[in-house]
């Protein structure tokens, strides 16, 4: 198994979503992440990254709120977020981070 650090220094960008079990906002943002990784396909590779599971990957990149995100494309990171979003915004959000 590639470790975290090999996945987000590689060609295809990530998209990190940094969620928990427990969260409400968390349980809403699955669907719609799922559709983003459909309609990107092979151009971008989606890691769901449970807190409470990786405290000190979410400590090491300051996740104080879930569901958090952070895209990667080659080992830096475009973009970060947090909250709830439609699929709309955080595609075209993806799409302005990838350019």
């Amino acid at each position: 198994m590639e470790s975290f650090k090999e996945i987000v220094k590689g060609e295809v960008p990530v998209l990190v979503d940094f969620h928990a079990t427990w969260c409400g906002p968390c349980q809403t943002m699955h669907p719609v992440v799922d559709d983003v990784k459909n309609e990107f396909g092979k151009d971008l590779r989606v890691l769901k990254i449970d807190v409470d599971k990786n405290q000190a990957l979410a400590a090491k990149y300051k996740i104080r709120g879930v569901p958090s995100f952070i895209v990667f494309k080659e080992g830096e990171i475009a973009w970060r977020g947090s909250g709830v979003m439609t699929r709309a915004d955080l595609s075209s959000i993806i799409k302005n981070s990838l350019k």
